[in-house]
């Protein structure tokens, strides 16, 4: 038996949309086609338990039994509202079955209203529930035939058989209707705890695509934290440094324009990109590289140079994996450490960075010998005072079983120091 659940959960409504295309593949042509029309599944069933009764319906009007005839019409009238009124529905036809029973003993309809009704209840309601009504349903209709006597002259007509035959015979009834209304229960408690299975990981399908978003959203505004608070802090100190040599040197202050220039649209593109992923309908994540954006780690050295940083860059081991994120996550935290230095170091005579890779370990170190405006602590050094930045970092280090620790340096100043651990899998940044 096919039929669409009366009332659907509300976390498998949330569900994603791929997962409700799986399972309506999975139930077949003719059952997806039931389970959008439960109307004409009503129609099926009705028509089915019709063409159980007929042998019982035609002798009967023939015999002018009318009330046999609609008391089987009037059960075939209620199993249609047994979707809506499940439990009402199995006492009426229960009470129905008995008395046409009693009219009509040897009917062939014989229980066959309450397969449909306890499917019903059992496809709608909770286990205990159903296996209560159940019992209550069929037991009356097997005891009125396991103690049902054979009328005489029906034992005319059984003279030939032993005197028990209808004993035997009302117990195998009796029985019969007990295994009969046990398997359409059973059927109906199976076809819910399918759908409740289905319901389990619609949410669970809805659950992970939240969290997905969530972690898009953490990675945007992490990309959003390190663009704006770069590129801001870099400009500022090109505009300063621009507004103090203009009338000294105009070549030097048209050459800190151009980098102030260059800065601002490298800025633009990189928060068009990621913002571009929130317009992304296919749901993967667009990560913005360096090399994509055109801006490796030399350009990246070289603007903070500009903007007056006194540099100083060494590399030591094998280059960097050739992996955008893996590089993007190096270049993320070198920015975030020079941004902090530009934004809060002060006397200032030189920064150090320094790149190491042996094997698969990469560790990166970010120093100075200024002082900062505050006294220690990582809120010197975070996203306008709030340590959101070395957050940030540790965030990125996490994707590579790293860690990030900044605080203050052995020779005064500010230290930052980063571990990545590289196994040719990670991706993503």
């Amino acid at each position: 038996m096919i039929e669409a659940p009366q009332t659907k959960d509300a976390s498998a409504t949330t569900a994603d949309a791929s997962f409700a295309e799986i399972a309506q593949r999975r139930r077949g042509r003719i059952r997806r086609y039931f389970y959008k029309r439960p109307r004409a599944m009503d129609a099926v069933v009705i028509l089915c338990y019709v063409l159980l009764a007929l042998p019982t319906i035609i002798p009967s009007a023939v015999d002018g039994k009318w009330l046999v005839v609609a008391i089987l019409l009037l059960i075939a009238t209620a199993l249609f509202f047994r979707r809506r009124f499940p439990l009402q529905v199995v006492l009426a036809v229960a009470l129905l079955e008995i008395a046409a029973t009693i009219l009509n003993p040897w009917g062939s309809n014989v229980s066959a209203g309450l397969w449909f009704a306890l499917y019903a209840v059992a496809s709608l309601r909770k286990r205990a529930l159903t296996l209560a009504v159940f019992a209550a349903a069929s037991l009356p209709l097997s005891l009125l035939y396991l103690f049902m006597w054979t009328s005489p002259s029906q034992m005319d007509n059984l003279q030939d058989v032993p005197e028990n035959f209808h004993l035997i015979n009302n117990i195998a009834t009796a029985v019969t209707i007990l295994l009969s209304n046990l398997l359409a229960t059973g059927i109906g408690i199976s076809v819910r705890q399918r759908r409740e299975h289905e319901a389990e990981i619609a949410a669970w399908v809805a659950r992970t695509t939240q969290l997905g978003k969530v972690t898009e959203r953490n990675r945007i505004a992490r990309e959003m934290h390190d663009v704006v608070a770069h590129s801001l802090t870099v400009m500022i100190s090109l505009s300063d440094g621009a507004a103090v040599v203009v009338k000294k040197d105009p070549d030097r202050a048209g050459e800190v324009l151009g980098e102030l220039s260059r800065t601002g649209r490298a800025a633009l593109a990189d928060m068009r990109r990621v913002l571009g992923v929130l317009r992304d309908d296919s749901g993967r994540p667009a990560p913005l590289t360096p090399l994509e954006s055109g801006q490796n780690l030399a350009k990246l050295l070289d603007g903070f140079r500009t903007a007056g940083l006194p540099l100083h860059y060494a590399h030591t081991g094998p280059g960097l994996p050739a992996d955008p994120a893996f590089e993007l996550t190096v270049y993320r935290i070198v920015q975030e450490s020079l941004t902090n230095v530009l934004r809060y170091g002060r006397s200032l005579s030189r920064v150090d960075v320094q790149v190491a890779r042996d094997g698969d370990l990469v560790t990166i170190d970010v120093y100075d010998d200024g002082r900062g405006t505050r006294d220690g602590g990582s809120e010197s050094v975070g996203s306008l005072g709030t340590g959101q930045g070395i957050a940030g970092m540790n965030e990125r280090a996490g994707i590579y079983a790293g860690i990030v620790t900044a605080g203050p340096g052995k020779r005064g100043g500010w230290a930052v120091h980063a571990e990545l651990r590289w196994n040719g899998e990670k991706g993503g940044s």
